[in-house]
């Protein structure tokens, strides 16, 4: 599981991030709200953990818009405000649970857990993107009935950039959620797997192109004059 937290009292931020990590999750942090708009809809993460009070964006704007865009990423908001009306207004906007601060560790984790259970309770086993299927059991790759096998670290990199709904990522992002941020490869590994996925889109006929956009990454795109 990733967890993505959005605070930006820093020390507080880098607290939450040791104690969700120690206890066995992937987990990352960005400071302020406009970054954790970006970062909520990457596609990256399973679960949000969001103060109320940011600069840029606050929590429950940026939670507005996830679910006006049909994101059912889940959000655990944080907040120094303690009126029934100020969680009212968390929850109504969409968030999933809503805790106050100052809080206790062991609560905070099992209200994360909470929440990814709950999601875990939706099974979904495909991804789509324009004319592809990505079965997430099998890793087959489909397309108007064709079909091609995908190895793990190709399946890895497709299933991220088809989540991320034709937003760029970066060579970086794949190297380390597909390698591991230890891991002994470098960006010729990532460019290496590019080239193998591209052949394999020829394979099924897909009209669906990765595009490579210099210094930024690489996102998918859908040409309907591709055979």
């Amino acid at each position: 599981m990733n967890i993505l937290v959005v605070e930006d009292e820093r020390n507080l931020a880098d607290a939450i991030v040791r104690i969700v990590s120690d206890a066995g999750f992937n987990c990352e942090a960005v400071y302020d709200g406009n970054a954790g708009l970006t970062s909520a809809e990457s596609g990256l993460y399973d679960a949000v953990i969001m103060d109320v009070m940011l600069p840029g964006m606050d929590g429950i704007q940026i939670v507005r818009e996830l679910r006006h865009q049909g994101n059912s990423i889940p959000v655990l908001m944080l907040t120094a405000r303690t009126s029934t009306s100020d969680k009212v207004e968390g929850l109504d906007a969409g968030a999933d649970d809503y805790m106050t601060k100052p809080f206790e560790a062991p609560e905070l984790l099992a209200r994360l857990r909470a929440l990814t259970r709950r999601q875990g309770d939706v099974v979904i086993d495909t991804v789509t993107f324009a004319d592809l299927t990505l079965d997430l059991e099998t890793h087959d790759l489909s397309c108007d009935g064709r079909e091609v096998h995908l190895s793990g670290k190709e399946f890895e990199v497709l299933k991220m950039l088809m989540s991320s709904n034709a937003r760029v990522v970066s060579k970086q992002d794949l190297l380390t959620r597909v390698w591991g941020a230890d891991a002994d490869a470098s960006e010729n590994s990532v460019e290496a797997y590019i080239s193998f996925l591209r052949k394999k889109l020829t394979h099924v006929h897909s009209k669906v192109q990765i595009t490579t956009l210099r210094m930024l990454g690489y996102r998918l795109e859908a040409f309907d004059g591709q055979e």
